[in-house]
Order: structure tokens, then C-alpha cells, then sequence
């Protein structure tokens, strides 16, 4: 059995928030976690819904930094009804908001774009704070985490161990090299491990033509590409697969429309994965990764991604096509 874990990055804006005509806290709502349009809600209500009717787990990655500006009850909004819908709530974290709480923040003196900005001890205060914070919202203490933008490096991961926190998925092999990530891991680490006595487990991913890889994003891959690459985990014996979404991802923000592509992947992969054989959706709280110490596997034994097909490559790159001139 595969276990797929379908990870939302769930979170206010702070480019609304800090822009030329800032937005305030119920505007940012609408916009990057309801995602309301003239269509309907497009963002975790819609969401919550599909995995409803789907029987799919799935993990919000929450990001309370934004209470630093607005207070607990910003978070709350987030929380709850995730919770009420039965799912996984775990830590994300955009430190850019430390910039905006001005001097009232409990976390006054730090700043940075990126948690790898701060040192090691600096990292577990930030990390203490939303941990917290984040359970005053209303969740579950957590137990997994993932930086903003992937912005973690080697301290992040023994700060995580340092304050309780067992899980983190920073590391995106797809983006070795280009991304935000220092974490010491390269692009042939894709499966979880212990590490910096944490379990990292990496973001999914499929090899591209060329040599290099994608990640498994559901803007960044086609439903095809999606379904294929988690068939290929399943065939290769490889106990997990992660994807990543955001709350904000069916829309386009600045038009503040469903953008249908993006949609009709969503709802088409929710639909595949409730009738997969051998394929089960899972969430950090109940069926957590394991690593390749449990599974009795070499560090980079297991999966290999996906093989590059054209069959597959250019029909997503027509869909990015209409996705870019008409959403």
C-alpha cells in the first residue's frame, strides 16, 4: 500500500497584507484562504468539501504568523474548519510577517524572509511561538512542519527536533539549486529519512526530459503526470508520496477567478484517488510517513520517478498554455 499525503500550504497573503494598497485581515481571507469568486468558494471550504465526498485525508500545513499583525482569532478562522471537516492541521511558517508585527511582537528584534535566515536558537524561539500559537487557534499540538517557500536549512531541522516537532517536509528535490532550501539533502534524496534527528520527508517528484526533475505540485503537473507518478510509487514499492497545493492554488488571485485547469486536475485527482487500488490518502496525525529505516531500504533505494514521456509532458505543457492566456 502507497500512502499518498495530499499537503495544503495554508495561508494568509503578506504580499496583500504589505503591498501598495494593503488589504485588511477579512479582504486576505477572501482572497487567499476562501478564495471567493463570482463562481463560488475556491479555496479550503471547496477544498474540504471535495475530500469530503471523496474519503480523502489530507494535511493543512497552517501558518499562524500572520496573528503577529491581527491576533489568534485570524488563525481560528483557519483551524476550525479544517478541524470540523476531520483533518490533519500541521505547522507552516512565513517569517516575512515578523517585518509587519512592528514593535508589539512578541518575537520583537527578529526578521527575515526565510526561517534559515535566523540562527539555530532564534529558529526555536520563532518555531515555539507559532507551535503555540497555532494551538491556541484550536489545533492539535503538532507534529509536522514545512517552511515557507521551502526556506529551511540544517538548523531548522535540529530546531524542529530541539522543540518536539518529529516531521518536516522542506526539502523539494525538484528545486535542489534553485530553490529557497539549504537543507544539506540533494536531488537524489526522495524518500523519507532520518535526518538532523528529524524525519524529512520530501516533496514528490518526476523526471523530466533532460535530466532534471518537477515537482509534484498540482499546478506543476498534469492530472496524467499526477496519476502516473503515484502509480509508479505504488509499482516501485514505495510507501509514500507527497504532493503539494496550496489554499489559494484553483484561483488566480489577481483576477480573483477559478482558473479552470488548475480545478478540474483538483477535482479529477480527488476522484481518481478515492477508486486507486492499493493506493490509500493519509495524514500526518493518524498514518504518519515512514522512513527508510522502517522499511528496511538504502537511503536512496525504493523509488525512482517517474521516466519522461512526451506523451505526457506535452499535453501538460498545452494545458499550461491555456491555463496562462485564459486563468
Amino acid at each position: 500500500m502507497t500512502r499518498v499525503y495530499l499537503t495544503i500550504d495554508t495561508e494568509y497573503s503578506s504580499g496583500l497584507a504589505n503591498g501598495a494598497c494593503p488589504v485588511d485581515r477579512t479582504e486576505n481571507f477572501a482572497r487567499s484562504i476562501a478564495c471567493f469568486t463570482p463562481d463560488g468558494p475556491a479555496g479550503i471550504t471547496y477544498q474540504l468539501k471535495m475530500f469530503e465526498r471523496h474519503g480523502i485525508r489530507a494535511v493543512f500545513f497552517v501558518d499562524p504568523m500572520p496573528a503577529l499583525l491581527w491576533g489568534i482569532a485570524a488563525i481560528e478562522d483557519v483551524v476550525t474548519p479544517i478541524l470540523n471537516a476531520g483533518q490533519d492541521v500541521q505547522l507552516h511558517c512565513h517569517t516575512e510577517w515578523l517585518r509587519l508585527a512592528g514593535a508589539g511582537s512578541p518575537l520583537r528584534g527578529l526578521s527575515g524572509g526565510h526561517i534559515k535566515d535566523f540562527d539555530f536558537d532564534e529558529q526555536c524561539r520563532i518555531l515555539d511561538w507559532a507551535r503555540d500559537a497555532l494551538v491556541a487557534a484550536g489545533a492539535p499540538k503538532p507534529v509536522a512542519f514545512r517552511a515557507g517557500n521551502y526556506g529551511a536549512n540544517n538548523d531548522t531541522l535540529r530546531a524542529l527536533a530541539a522543540v518536539g516537532l518529529r516531521y518536516d517536509s522542506s526539502h523539494c528535490p525538484a528545486l535542489v539549486g534553485t530553490g529557497a532550501c539549504d537543507i544539506d539533502l540533494g536531488a537524489g534524496d526522495q524518500l523519507p529519512m532520518l535526518y538532523e534527528g528529524v524525519i524529512e520527508v520530501p516533496a514528490g517528484c518526476i523526471a523530466e526530459a533532460g535530466g532534471g526533475l518537477r515537482h509534484a505540485q498540482i499546478t506543476a503537473l498534469s492530472l496524467r503526470e499526477m496519476k502516473a507518478a503515484i502509480r509508479n510509487a505504488r509499482n516501485t514499492n514505495t510507501t509514500s508520496f507527497t504532493l503539494v497545493s496550496h489554499s489559494f492554488e484553483l484561483i488566480n488571485r489577481r483576477k480573483q477567478a477559478v482558473n479552470r485547469v488548475v480545478q478540474r486536475r483538483f477535482d479529477g485527482l480527488c476522484s481518481w484517488l478515492e477508486a486507486a487500488h492499493n493506493i490509500a490518502t493519509a495524514n500526518y496525525r493518524g498514518t504518519p510517513p515512514l522512513h527508510v529505516g522502517e522499511t528496511n531500504l538504502p537511503r536512496r533505494a525504493g523509488q525512482q520517478p517517474l521516466a519522461p514521456s512526451v506523451l505526457r509532458t506535452w499535453p501538460r505543457l498545452a494545458e499550461q498554455a491555456v491555463s496562462n492566456i485564459f486563468y
